[in-house]
């Protein structure tokens, strides 16, 4: 399983692509992955780059969980995969954003890409830059999660 860490300022170009950086790419050239599947974040005003193997593991138990002839369940498949797209990386390391993609978020030409363990975050920089916590709120939370017996 690849693991994205990191966050890096990039541009968009005027045709909606954006150069991914050297270390997600030297990661994915040393996995041979090139496929991706690009999605509206679930939580965040942010999109999510799903590495193709990282996009099948998540189905898997997604897929687990839900029954495709239960109304809701289909309900919930149909708006999860609403504005899916597959995304490729070109020659020249960069993905292209769908029009579409990008028309439904509120992205601009700063983004910030995100290494978030499997995935890679697609933020506006300025949304990204307000989205963190101090180092309380951050502790705290820590604490809620994992739990007073485990340090990071």
């Amino acid at each position: 399983m690849l693991t994205f860490i990191g966050d890096y300022p990039c541009k968009l170009d005027a045709k909606g692509r954006v150069l991914l950086p050297s270390a997600f790419r030297k990661l994915l050239a040393a996995s041979s992955e090139d496929g991706f599947v690009m999605r509206k974040n679930l939580y965040e005003d942010c999109l999510d780059l799903y590495p193709s193997s990282e996009w099948n593991r998540q189905l898997a138990m997604i897929r687990s969980q839900l029954n495709p002839f239960n109304r809701k369940h289909a309900k919930f498949l149909r708006e999860f995969y609403r504005g899916t797209a597959e995304i490729q990386i070109d020659g020249n390391g960069r993905i292209l954003i769908p029009k579409k993609i990008f028309a439904d978020t509120n992205l601009s030409n700063g983004l910030t890409l995100v290494g978030q363990d499997g995935k890679i975050e697609i933020w506006d920089t300025k949304k990204y830059n307000n989205s963190g916590m101090n180092q309380e709120e951050f502790n705290q939370l820590a604490n809620d999660i994992l739990g007073d017996n485990m340090a990071l």
